[in-house]
Parts: structure tokens; sequence; C-alpha cells
């Protein structure tokens, strides 16, 4: 078994060192591959600097892109760059500690023990919460997972989540190059692929903190891209596969 966590960067370098060595101290022989996108603070220099002290041998990996090129975009490179490599679990993984690492073990049994092709930190599933947010963004949030759900007739209660593990079986199946949004809208249509293509979605309860350091990049570009392309994606369900 082998599993790598994506880990997108743009301007994390206050979270980076500390995300890794969490990751790196888990229970499971996880590998990670943080992709950066030409941050300006160094965060890219930060992941050589480790790499570069053999501490965690060669299970660190730095992928460098040339500017802001989107969370999806991202997260693609990153599945091509593991499926070319041969790993068996692929996840997602925000740099800011509102994933908890310790989750990265759940998220893999569920997949792993307990069947699931993909396996979703849910913060809106039974048990699932939220932490240090306010109102007005859980409104935001909330609304948003309803209405996706309801458009796309997708039963998963936390659709735009970005804590995500999947059998390479999935991103196998999925023509990746299909795959048109590239932020927040990414992670609803990755789920909705892989639920037109027959595979099995289930969810974790996890609690979801708000960052503490660093600044995030939600904007209300992203929202209005996810809230219409939620219906692109129904439109073209109706027509079109995501299988290669």
């Amino acid at each position: 078994m082998s599993a790598i966590v994506i880990i997108p960067t743009y301007n994390e370098r206050e979270n980076i060192e500390a995300i890794i060595r969490a990751v790196f101290s888990q229970g499971e022989p996880f590998h990670i591959l943080v992709v950066d996108d030409g941050s300006p603070d160094g965060t890219a220099q930060i992941v050589q600097d480790l790499q570069h002290t053999k501490l965690f041998g060669d299970r660190l990996h730095l992928l460098e892109r040339r500017g802001k090129l989107g969370l999806g975009t991202a997260y693609i490179a990153g599945f091509r760059w593991g499926l070319k490599r041969g790993y068996d679990y692929f996840f997602e993984m925000d740099a800011d500690f509102s994933h908890n690492p310790a989750d990265l073990v759940r998220l893999l049994d569920k997949c792993r023990v307990e069947g699931a092709d993909v396996a979703i930190g849910s913060r809106y599933c039974r048990g699932g919460k939220l932490e240090n947010w306010p109102w007005d963004r859980i409104v935001l949030s909330r609304g948003a997972s309803l209405y996706t759900s309801l458009i796309l007739w997708m039963p998963v209660t936390d659709p735009t989540a970005g804590f995500i593990c999947y059998r390479r079986a999935v991103l196998d199946t999925i023509d990746l190059g299909k795959i048109r949004f590239i932020g927040y809208a990414f992670q609803i249509e990755m789920k909705f692929a892989a639920r037109s293509l027959g595979f099995i979605v289930k969810e974790v309860p996890i609690t979801f903190k708000d960052r503490e350091k660093g600044q995030s990049k939600m904007s209300l570009h992203i929202i209005r891209e996810a809230m219409l392309g939620v219906l692109q994606m129904r439109w073209r369900g109706f027509f079109a596969s995501y299988r290669k």
C-alpha cells in the first residue's frame, strides 16, 4: 500500500513545515507532494530545505509551477504525478491545519477497510463540526452544499469539501482532461464525476477549523464559479461521460 498526500500551496510559509511534520507523524507511511504555485514568500524553498535534511527519506516531494494557476489544476497535476509513480491512494489536503492530519488514517480506512472508492472528510454529516467560523460563512457554506446536492442529485452532505481520499481506480477511470473547473467547483465536479461513473462515495465526520495563520484564498469569484458551475455540470451530465 502506498499513499500520497497532495498539498497545494500559495504563500504558506507559516504553515508548510508544521503540516509536513504533522502528516509524517501519523502511523501510516504517507508520502507528501507539495504543489507550489510560485509562492513569492518562499514556501517552496522551505520544502526544498526539508528535502535536503533527509529527515523524511524519499517521502517528501515538491512540484513547482509558475504562477497561481488554480486549486483544481494543482490537484490534477498532483494526481498525474502520483499516477505515473504507482501510488494506490491519493489525498487532497489543505496546508493551513483546517484539516486535521490525524484524520488521514480515518479517511484511508474508509477506503482500505470499509470499501469506499472516495472518502470525504465531511463537516456536515452526522458527527461533523466547524470551529471558529463566523455565522455568515456557515450560512453561505451550508446553503451552497444544499444547493449543490439538490441540483446534482448527489447524496453528499458536504460536496465542496476539500479533504478527500481517492482510490487509484477512480483517478485511472476519470478523464482528468474533462474536469473543467479550477476553483472550489473543482471539488464538486470531482465528486460528481466519481458518482456518475458508479464509484462508491462515503463521508467521514471531521472537525474543520478555520486557519490560524496566513490568508484565506476564498473570493467572490470562486463562489460565483461554484454556483454557476453546478448548473453546467448538471446540464453536461445529461449528455457526456467523464470516463476516459
